[in-house]
């Protein structure tokens, strides 16, 4: 069966990325037309230093793997080089 849920209740949630590292929390929701286009995140403190000290993303919808009581978001998507991984910042996260 089929639940609907608000998009306000997603606003706070935790975002996850597929490989299982924590990157943030859902800031905000972009519509357009009455659809969800994308979602913007706020970052993790450890996590902004690898975004050039930015505060937030935002990640198209397309992106985002899975939504329940966290947000799971490709890797893929995140502006972080290969060489630089969101795991190397996990011990300054209390998750």
């Amino acid at each position: 069966m089929l639940k609907i849920k608000r998009i306000s209740e997603a606003v706070g949630k935790r975002v996850y990325t597929d490989s299982g590292d924590y990157f943030g929390e859902i800031e905000e929701v972009n519509l357009v037309e009455n659809k969800v286009d994308s979602w913007r995140i706020k970052v993790a403190g450890g996590v902004g230093g690898f975004l050039g000290g930015a505060r937030g993303v935002v990640i198209p919808h397309q992106f985002v793997k899975a939504i329940g009581d966290v947000f799971i978001v490709s890797r893929a998507s995140l502006p972080i080089d290969e060489g630089q991984g969101v795991e190397e910042s996990a011990e300054e996260i209390e998750v």
